[in-house]
């Protein structure tokens, strides 16, 4: 019954995704037993207001791709069909709709745990979701007393329960553009598939480069 699923939410520019993206949510699916993982990619992202750098619809295809065939994960464009700056609160808001009684975790890191505070409606939003916070690397402490004030103690304690931890991954999207820009490669650092994306669509390339 979709009613009674437990769903996470991966949301991010995924620009381009990459193996990183997809360690995090296996580890999060397999140790919370979600039965879906969604991969929201985001239009404009309130923190980010530089935006991506690929089109919405190449983020979109490139994300398609790194999740072919891993059952349970599915790419939810919803923000990118809503355009304009990407709100995570509406967006939970709309698949509580849609899943009542689904129970709903948003994964992130704990930074972005630490900027709770500058979110749109972060009170409405603890009330929609579980935080998965990622502790990532030994030395990763979360500080979850920014939490105070935004939701109750047992509300707390739940996202405490929902930790998820994992060995730090150094490796992030800007550092793939970069290496592209520069001509190296990015081979074991994104899927095969995402890889020849990039390569045929000639992402991240400076215009120079693209016409020469």
């Amino acid at each position: 019954m979709a009613d009674s699923m437990r769903i996470g939410i991966l949301g991010g520019s995924f620009d381009p995704p990459h193996i990183g993206h997809l360690w995090i949510a296996e580890a999060v699916r397999e140790s919370l037993e979600l039965d879906e993982i969604r991969w929201i990619p985001a239009a404009i992202s309130p923190l980010k207001p530089d935006g991506p750098v690929a089109s919405n619809d190449q983020r979109r295809q490139m994300l398609s791709l790194a999740v072919s065939g891993c059952e349970g994960y599915l790419v939810d464009d919803r923000e990118l069909k809503r355009g304009d700056v990407s709100y995570t609160v509406d967006t939970l808001q709309g698949l509580k709709m849609e899943f009542p009684h689904a129970e709903i975790f948003l994964i992130m890191g704990s930074d972005s745990l630490a900027s709770i505070r500058q979110w749109h409606q972060p009170r409405r939003l603890l009330e929609l979701v579980t935080l998965v916070v990622l502790q990532r690397g030994a030395d990763d402490n979360i500080d979850y007393n920014v939490l105070a004030g935004l939701a109750s103690q047992t509300q707390i304690e739940r996202i405490r329960e929902c930790r998820v931890t994992m060995p730090l991954i150094e490796l992030s999207s800007s550092q793939l553009r970069e290496r592209v820009r520069r001509g190296q490669g990015i081979r074991f650092r994104t899927p095969r598939s995402v890889e020849a994306f990039i390569n045929a669509e000639k992402l991240y390339l400076t215009p120079q480069e693209v016409t020469s």
